[in-house]
Formats: structure tokens, C-alpha cells, sequence
């Protein structure tokens, strides 16, 4: 027998960890609490024999009582503090596209930077005619748009390169989200300021105490990018970059800088670390892909999957999410046999560009064990690979930009794994 190394060690402690925090919300799904005899049918039920709370009780509104395990969740061994950190979205609870502001994932470099919006202020220079300075109530009262987006971490997926390790959709793919923006076309602005002959990119930097700072080319600049203040109709979150982030349509989620403070405009890229020694593809020989500005074609079966068993035979709606950063979903595909043979996936609800798909696939589950599987196909062409036909061209270095195929493993009790398959 071979020993394993000492990081395999620590690969497998971690997998455990979350394989048995997977299990206890298996658990509790296949376990569940029975009702009581009193409040069902044809008896009257306790709670229609009195009245509730009045509308003062909840001045901002909140979620049940009994949905209290939907929430983000974190892994303290990914980073080395809390403050450059992440947390993940509990995919496998939600369906349809939009993501609920108080689920959407957190990734800081830094901490949260509170911002009074009364202080606020977006700094525009460099390669400009007029240099410019924006409040927030300045923004306002500019033209806006709104447009639904996706926005992907490009770690996310990140710890599945060299095999299965986390037992979860909200742990494997959970650092995406979808949401409405509202806010001003970032094009309006700049030609506000009027763009030198030679301004072929900008460098845009965040208020928090990292000053996160990426490079990106004009020609996307002018294209779709948005100075953006809302989600969902409410003004952003604090953890989302209030009171206002960019928003960058289809590229990976660090050029999304959060607390925007300043654009300055040049005639090269800055090369600053988040583009260097960070957000950089590895490859086998040792050299890294540069600019890996957009988010591949990718989905997830988020139902059944290790934190949403089965918990009987019979009808069964297999649902998941798709997305590309390179414009619409044109057809998901799934597997029940691990990628032997596919079926199309019913898109249902709206498709937007550069946004997340709902799909579902129906069939009767007899209790036979399955290795399902989800494959996105885009508008472009492009087919989500499989994660042998992904590193075959990338190797196992990377971090970023995993948008491999995932497969869950049904098992005859109902219970879900996270597995490879050959």
C-alpha cells in the first residue's frame, strides 16, 4: 500500500469534514420530523384558530422560521482569514434564476467596507479630457438601465481540479449568483469625462482597505459594463459593494470591483497582482494563460445532489442551473449514466444573455443507483467539456476557470455523492 502524502492527508480530512456536515443535512432531509395529527385534515389547524403577528412586528421582511438552514455557508480551511474570505450559495434550495440578495456569495480580499453614501465618491481620470468626480446622488440621476447577470468567482469549482473534494453543490459550484442590476452604463460616464486618443484601457479600484484593483480593455469598457447601485430593486449590500460596484457582463467576478472608488484611464494594462500572481491560469508547463477575462459555458445539477438526497422512488424532477459568460444558453443536455447517453433538459422561465437558466428533466427513479450528470451548450456553440477533456488541455495547476462537467452519484438509499467518473 502506498502512504499517502501529507497534502492527500489534508485533502482527505477536508473531504470528510464536509462529507459528514453533507450527511447531516441528509439526515435530516430523509428523517423528517412527523407532522402532527391535530393540524391536518379534516381537523382544524392550530394556526387558523388565532391571530398572527401584525405588519409593524417586521419592518423588513425575512424568511420563515422553518427555512432557518437556508443561508450561506463557509469553509474556514480555504483561506487564512475570515476577512479574505467566501462564502457560498445555497443553490440546492433555490430554483429559478434569481438569486435573493441575502444569499448571494461573498468573496472579500479584505473585509466589508462600510461606506457612508453621503461620503461617497467615484473618481474618474488618467487619459481624460475632464477629469470627473460622481456622488452617489449624481449617479442617480443619470440615465439608468436594468439587466440580469450572472456573477461567477473564477475559483469557483476551483478545489475539484485534481478529483472530487467537496460534498455539495454549494460548496463545488456555490460561488455564483444571479441578480438584477440597476445603475448607469458605464459608457455614458466615460464619454462624460471624454476619452484621449490613446485610452485603451482602465484600471478600476475599490474602496475596501485591499484597494482591489483589475485591468480591463476599453472595448468592454464601452460595451455592456455598468456603475451599478441596485440588486434586485434594493440598494446593493454591504457584502456586495455598497453603495456602488461594476459590473463587468460575463467575465470572471474579480473585475467586478466592489465599493467603487476610482477609474483611471490608460494607454496599457496596470498588471496589478489580482492579474499577476492571482487570477491567473496555471498550465502543465508551468506557463499561465494571460487575461482570462470571461466565464466559460458551465451548469450544475443543484436537485438531487449531496445536500438534497431523494427521499422516495418514483416521479422525479431533476433540476440545475446553466450559465456562459459568452451570451445566452442555447440547450442543456443530461445524463443519468454518467455521460453515456443524454437527453435535452427542458429550459424553462426567461433566457437572458450572460445570465442563469433554470432547466429540469423529468423521469421515474426505481431505486437504481445513477451518475447524472448536467452539459451546457451556448449560443456560440461552445460545449461545456468534461473535466478529463479539460485538463487534458490545462493540467491539474490551475485554480480558475473549472468548468468541467459535474457528476453526482445517486445512490439506491437516496443519498448523493460527488464522484468522478472515467
Amino acid at each position: 500500500m502506498i502512504e499517502p502524502t501529507d497534502p492527500e492527508k489534508k485533502r482527505s480530512s477536508r473531504r470528510r469534514f464536509l462529507a459528514g456536515a453533507a450527511g447531516l443535512a441528509v439526515a435530516g432531509a430523509t428523517g423528517a420530523a412527523r407532522a402532527d395529527e391535530k393540524n391536518l385534515p379534516p381537523n382544524v389547524a392550530g394556526w387558523s384558530k388565532q391571530l398572527g403577528e401584525g405588519v409593524a412586528s417586521h419592518p423588513y421582511g425575512a424568511p420563515s422560521k422553518f427555512e432557518k438552514d437556508v443561508v450561506r455557508r463557509d469553509v474556514q480551511w480555504l483561506t487564512a482569514s475570515r476577512e479574505s474570505s467566501v462564502s457560498f450559495t445555497p443553490l440546492h434550495e433555490l430554483d429559478g434564476i434569481i438569486t435573493p440578495n441575502g444569499l448571494c456569495f461573498e468573496r472579500h480580499h479584505s473585509g466589508i467596507a462600510e461606506i457612508d453614501p453621503n461620503d461617497y465618491r467615484l473618481m474618474i481620470h488618467g487619459l481624460v479630457d475632464k477629469p470627473l468626480t460622481f456622488t452617489l446622488e449624481d449617479l442617480k440621476r443619470l440615465p439608468r438601465v436594468n439587466r440580469i447577470y450572472f456573477l461567477e468567482c473564477a475559483a469557483n469549482s476551483g478545489m475539484e481540479w485534481r478529483g472530487a473534494q467537496l460534498n455539495g453543490c454549494q460548496y463545488t459550484h456555490g460561488m455564483v449568483h444571479c441578480v438584477q442590476y440597476t445603475g448607469v452604463p458605464l459608457k455614458l460616464l466615460l464619454e462624460q469625462a471624454g476619452l484621449k486618443p490613446n485610452a485603451t484601457w482602465l484600471m478600476a479600484e475599490g474602496g475596501d482597505a485591499a484597494a482591489m484593483n483589475r485591468s480591463i480593455p476599453m472595448a468592454k469598457a464601452l460595451d455592456d459594463c455598468l456603475v451599478a447601485y441596485r440588486m434586485n430593486g434594493e440598494m446593493l449590500r454591504p457584502e456586495q459593494g455598497y453603495p456602488v460596484r461594476l459590473v463587468v457582463p460575463g467575465w470572471e467576478g474579480n473585475v467586478w470591483v466592489k465599493w467603487l472608488r476610482r477609474i483611471k484611464l490608460g494607454d496599457q494594462p496596470w498588471y496589478t497582482r489580482e492579474e499577476t500572481a492571482k487570477y491567473t491560469d496555471l498550465l502543465e508547463n508551468g506557463k499561465a494563460r494571460k487575461f482570462t477575462f470571461e466565464m466559460d459555458a458551465k451548469s450544475v445539477i443543484t436537485s438531487p445532489s449531496p445536500q438534497a438526497p431523494l427521499k422516495r422512488k418514483g416521479f422525479t424532477v431533476i433540476s440545475g442551473l446553466a450559465w456562459s459568460g459568452r451570451g445566452k444558453i442555447k440547450r442543456v443536455d443530461v445524463s443519468l449514466d454518467g455521460g453515456r447517453n443524454w437527453r435535452t433538459a427542458r429550459i424553462d422561465g426567461p433566457v437572458f444573455d450572460r445570465a442563469c437558466v433554470r432547466f429540469y428533466a423529468e423521469f421515474d427513479w426505481n431505486g437504481a443507483e445513477l451518475l447524472l450528470q448536467s452539459r451546457a451548450i451556448d449560443e456560440t456553440g461552445y460545449v461545456q467539456p468534461s473535466k478529463a477533456e479539460l485538463r487534458k488541455i490545462r493540467g491539474v495547476n490551475s485554480i480558475y476557470h473549472n468548468n468541467g462537467i459535474q457528476t453526482w452519484a445517486l445512490r439506491a438509499s437516496g443519498e448523493v455523492e460527488n464522484v468522478e467518473v472515467g
